[in-house]
């Protein structure tokens, strides 16, 4: 365990205890800092350890597939919450969306492993990379409408924090998507080329 997974460990660790805390609830509005806290934490620890195994030396096969299970579980598990949450009111994570995410990252995770029995660590690609970034302006967008919405603040306004959090987390969910053929045209290539 080196600097740059450890880093990566302490997101897998924030995502069930965002999960607990998200829960409580909605009367306690002592949560919202506590939530955007977690959130925030995790998005730096995700910048810095890819900034340590690049500066440090630290890249690794393990680190390449770590990084992205630690990201999926990240918003996987923030997606969840906002769909719990829909069910009681807001409703800005529709079950469908969530499932599409959820099944393409178990896709990835399919071809990923069938990539590693012919002896290729497959990491993430910028298309990717790219979905993971619209998804946690989706994660943080939603997470802002939550919080006006549990605060009871700028009531007016919330349609529209909730419409823009929608809009962001279906470009998200279209991104998964097409970054998922990008990931199978990956590994058709390394098929024809064994």
């Amino acid at each position: 365990m080196n600097l740059a997974n450890l880093l990566t460990l302490s997101r897998i660790v924030l995502a069930p205890v965002f999960m607990v805390i998200y829960l409580v609830p909605k009367s306690y509005a002592i949560t919202i800092p506590v939530l955007w806290v977690i959130f925030l934490v995790s998005e730096i620890t995700d910048y810095f350890d890819g900034l340590a195994a690049r500066k440090l030396k630290l890249t690794s096969d393990f680190g390449k597939l770590f990084d992205p299970f630690a990201d999926t579980l990240v918003q996987t598990t923030c997606f969840l919450c906002f769909l719990i949450d829909g069910v009681w009111g807001s409703g800005i994570v529709p079950v469908i969306l969530f499932l599409l995410v959820v099944y393409r990252e178990f896709a990835i995770l399919f071809l990923r492993n069938l990539m590693l029995k012919k002896g290729v660590t497959l990491g993430a690609r910028m298309l990717g990379k790219i979905k993971t970034v619209v998804y946690i302006f989706a994660v943080g967008a939603t997470l802002l409408a939550a919080s006006i919405e549990r605060l009871n603040v700028y009531e007016n306004l919330l349609p529209y924090f909730k419409t823009g959090a929608f809009v962001i987390f279906i470009i998200s969910v279209t991104l998964a998507v097409i970054s998922f053929f990008d990931y199978v045209i990956i590994y058709r290539k390394t098929e024809s080329a064994k």
